[in-house]
């Protein structure tokens, strides 16, 4: 039996690859966003391959189109804080 992977893109660089190597954003029903850490929350989800990605997303407001929403520079600022620290960037 042929298992397909679950293949996702970047919002930013455009790279495709399985959903595991990607670190997702996500729209929960309320409105709120997050970055998703297992990557199975409910809700619309952006994915990102790497902290520049993300910072490039947010730069160009790739993040409020891909989630359909406004993201607020308090969420954005939250969700790069989670993001750099499971990404290991010295950077952020």
């Amino acid at each position: 039996m042929d298992v397909q992977k679950r293949v996702r893109t970047c919002i930013s660089c455009g790279a495709k690859s399985d959903k595991t190597l990607l670190y997702r954003i996500v729209r929960a029903s309320d409105g709120s966003t997050s970055f998703d850490s297992t990557g199975r929350a409910a809700g619309r989800g952006a994915y990102v391959c790497s902290w520049a990605c993300y910072v490039e997303a947010a730069r160009k407001g790739k993040l409020d189109k891909a989630l359909k929403t406004k993201v607020s520079q308090e969420d954005y600022g939250r969700i790069g804080a989670e993001l750099a620290a499971v990404c290991g960037d010295s950077e952020a």
